[in-house]
């Protein structure tokens, strides 16, 4: 088999969707396949730029109508990398940024209860209520202004629904490699109260347990920001070799000399910091993770 072939194969079958409504009792269930396998044998194979993205030495540009997109019905979902049925093997990945997607759920409708190892799972949810249950025990329901995070380790079982019978729920679903393997399984959600503020890149997420928002096992920090017109804000990447992806949410916003409008994702790499223009009220989600693993 050539190498296309083989990381399609692999792409295709990488996260299949499964609904139903039971929990499975899932401790002492041997999982039939690995997250962690499927998702890494692609690493390194193209998460830098091709020629057919818009591109300079240090940046790769992921236009919202470039990304992959799936309907069907019940979930609306964009992919920023191959996921599932989408496959591009020019967008695989960006270090270990592998899953970036942009879900709408109906009304009762959701994820049913399917496996993941090794992975570092969040949401964020954008609107509406989603709620969570896993083999751990964990019953929860995540809303706009919680962040959620599930380090899978040596393997877990979980499903995801709309809490809500009539409105849609929005939310964004990241997956990145995790820095050690096989780690023990848990979950955490936190609601972050300040959130909302004006005009401040807030920290949502890092490698600490001790630090701002939630942490997992790698070496990445996640901030948000609300942000007017005319604000500016330098970030400055936390470690050396790291790189940093950022999504828009809403409005518009230079980065440096590129220009990002609603839904763009842009990926940046061997700079020590970036400088963000916001030129129409924005929201936007910074991803900064190490490039290698």
């Amino acid at each position: 088999m050539d190498r296309k072939n083989f990381v399609k194969k692999t792409a295709l079958g990488a996260a299949a969707l499964i609904t139903g409504n039971s929990m499975l009792k899932a401790k002492n269930v041997k999982m039939k396949s690995s997250t962690y396998d499927k998702m890494m044998e692609q690493v390194g194979f193209n998460h830098l730029p091709n020629t057919e993205e818009i591109t300079s030495m240090k940046t790769v540009l992921h236009k919202a109508g470039t990304r992959g997109h799936a309907n069907h019905g019940w979930l609306d979902s964009y992919h920023s990398f191959s996921f599932a049925n989408y496959y591009n093997p020019n967008r695989m990945n960006f270090g270990v940024l592998r899953v970036l997607n942009d879900d709408v759920v109906d009304g009762g409708k959701g994820f049913g209860t399917h496996p993941h190892d090794n992975m570092e799972i969040i949401s964020i949810p954008l609107e509406g209520d989603l709620e969570h249950k896993d083999s751990m025990g964990n019953t929860a329901v995540i809303k706009q202004g919680d962040v959620q995070v599930m380090s899978a380790g040596t393997g877990i079982f979980h499903s995801e629904y709309n809490k809500s019978k009539a409105d849609k729920v929005r939310f964004l679903q990241i997956w990145l490699f995790p820095k050690k393997r096989d780690v023990e399984p848990r979950y955490d959600q936190i609601t972050l109260e300040d959130l909302g503020t004006k005009n401040k890149l807030q920290q949502i997420l890092s490698p600490s347990k001790d630090d701002a928002g939630v942490w997992i096992h790698q070496d990445a920090w996640f901030h948000m920001g609300d942000l007017e017109a005319g604000c500016a804000e330098t970030y400055e990447l936390k470690k050396a070799g790291n790189g940093i992806y950022a999504f828009l949410l809403e409005g518009q916003v230079k980065i440096g000399d590129q220009l990002l409008s609603k839904r763009d994702g842009l990926g940046m790499w061997d700079t020590a910091s970036i400088d963000i223009q916001v030129e129409q009220d924005a929201k936007l989600l910074l991803m900064e993770v190490p490039m290698t693993m």
